[in-house]
């Protein structure tokens, strides 16, 4: 009568990835606009060849899920996006997010090697 809802190891770990991406994110965009009294922001590498924007790339990388989400929630709120702008912009945060919780997760099994 009821079909068994099974989930492989697998999607678990890539969702749990998934979750982590998002969460390292907002954490990194949170922690930013606490020091900083500003929004992170894509802008960070708009300031040419200078040591701080070649230290924001990295920062970014992680951060962009956020950045990302917000500015779409923002954009559909305020211009009154269309739906398939939303759609798409929340699949590539969701992608890049699936990305880079998965470096996230290698470098914390990593350390746990080292430690134990």
């Amino acid at each position: 009568m009821y079909a068994s809802l099974s989930i492989s190891p697998r999607s678990t770990q890539e969702l749990l990835a998934l979750l982590i991406g998002f969460a390292v994110a907002g954490v990194i965009s949170t922690g930013y606009q606490l020091l900083t009294e500003r929004p992170a922001s894509f802008r960070l590498l708009d300031q040419g060849p200078h040591p701080s924007t070649f230290a924001a790339i990295p920062f970014l990388v992680f951060a962009a899920p956020f950045i990302i989400m917000r500015n779409t929630i923002r954009g559909r709120r305020i211009e009154r996006r269309r739906f398939e702008f939303v759609m798409v912009a929340t699949v590539v945060a969701g992608i890049w997010s699936l990305m880079s919780g998965t470096v996230v997760v290698m470098v914390l099994q990593t350390l746990q090697r080292f430690m134990g």
